[in-house]
């Protein structure tokens, strides 16, 4: 095998004619590849993991999808945590779509009860026959441009505010020790929204798996936290895990922690900076169209493709159904699919790593 697979392999041909054979590989992870791909955390999300290989016919390797089993009761979920990962260019979305569909029979032979929804980082280009499947995006900023480039994509009023906020006396600081801070305000954050959060073991856990890869990154005013970002990373993208703010935070510090995350992140030599998430064409009036509108007006580009669960026994999927209905009103491929649109499951964005 030719392994690692790397993130950035130029002249590598990945789109062949024959489908690919899928088979369980090493976990050789590098920091090309993305953080969610790499084995602490893979060990840290699920009881079980690994990397499902595509090869060739040449017994080339192609691609590679990590997952996770998460074991809850009688229930075996498979879930991804990036999504698939090629060597060189992508292959066509049809290859890839027979890829899945063949990893889909793979997860089934291992006892898998269904496939739940990927984390709104993993966003696919195309889905798996028999799919349950809603559209879903992210917006990715470019960080190997210069900072002259990225600050002129800021929409004007972005950096209107970036400005306040640093006239304000808004400091923009990083570090582990802001971890248990960075937490509470957090856990503060989406109680308002109603919404739970990590235990504080499971957060520790979280740090301690990607220590070295995982940046708490925090904007005081006076001495006063104003808001908050848990950020993994490697050379291959920073992603904006976890945010919070306080109640009335200063004007603008949102922003400029967010540009301030981008400066630190571009002079580490990460490639790129994932707001981790965007509902496509939310309600005008919505609060998931104000989110939208802060991470657009960042500059970045839109990938935009699919978020999806399977069923592979029917009976626990409507347990499963049921139980997340119950407890959140439905999961986001639930929530979001009624958007899908009728021209079919591949994206017109790749998702190129």
């Amino acid at each position: 095998m030719n392994l690692p697979i790397t993130a950035d392999l130029p002249g590598a041909a990945s789109d062949v004619t024959s489908d690919l054979k899928v088979e369980a590989i090493p976990i050789r992870w590098s920091p090309d590849l993305p953080i969610y791909a790499c084995e602490a955390f893979l060990k840290y999300s699920g009881n079980e993991y690994g990397w499902l290989g595509g090869f060739d016919d040449n017994g080339e390797i192609r691609c590679v999808l990590p997952y996770t089993i998460i074991v809850k009761g009688f229930f075996r979920m498979a879930r991804f945590r990036v999504e698939t990962l090629f060597k060189g260019h992508p292959s066509s979305p049809g290859q890839e779509k027979r890829f899945l569909n063949k990893v889909m029979t793979y997860l089934r032979s291992s006892e898998c009860d269904l496939v739940v929804p990927a984390p709104p980082n993993t966003i696919f280009r195309t889905v798996p026959d028999g799919a349950v499947a809603a559209p879903y995006g992210s917006y990715v900023v470019d960080l190997t441009v210069s900072e002259e480039t990225r600050w002129n994509k800021l929409h004007s009023k972005h950096r209107n505010a970036i400005r306040s906020a640093r006239k304000k006396g808004v400091q923009i600081k990083a570090g582990v020790e802001y971890a248990d801070a960075a937490y509470r305000l957090i856990r503060r954050t989406l109680k308002r929204s109603r919404l739970g959060f990590l235990s504080t073991k499971s957060f520790k856990r979280l740090l301690a798996a990607l220590e070295g890869n995982i940046s708490v990154v925090v904007a005081e005013q006076g001495g006063v936290l104003q808001g908050c970002a848990v950020i993994p990373y490697s050379a291959h993208s920073a992603y904006y895990l976890y945010g919070g703010s306080s109640d009335t935070p200063a004007s603008g510090a949102m922003n400029l922690l967010q540009w301030e995350a981008m400066r630190h992140f571009s002079e580490l030599g990460t490639k790129r900076y994932d707001f981790v998430g965007t509902r496509i064409d939310p309600d005008k009036d919505s609060k998931q169209r104000g989110l939208q509108m802060f991470k657009e007006r960042f500059g970045g580009r839109l990938l935009q493709g699919y978020l999806w669960k399977y069923p592979f026994r029917r009976w626990k999927y409507a347990c499963y159904q049921i139980a997340v209905r119950g407890l959140r009103g439905g999961d986001i491929v639930d929530k979001e699919r009624h958007r899908l649109p009728s021209s079919g499951f591949d994206a017109e964005t790749s998702n190129e790593v």
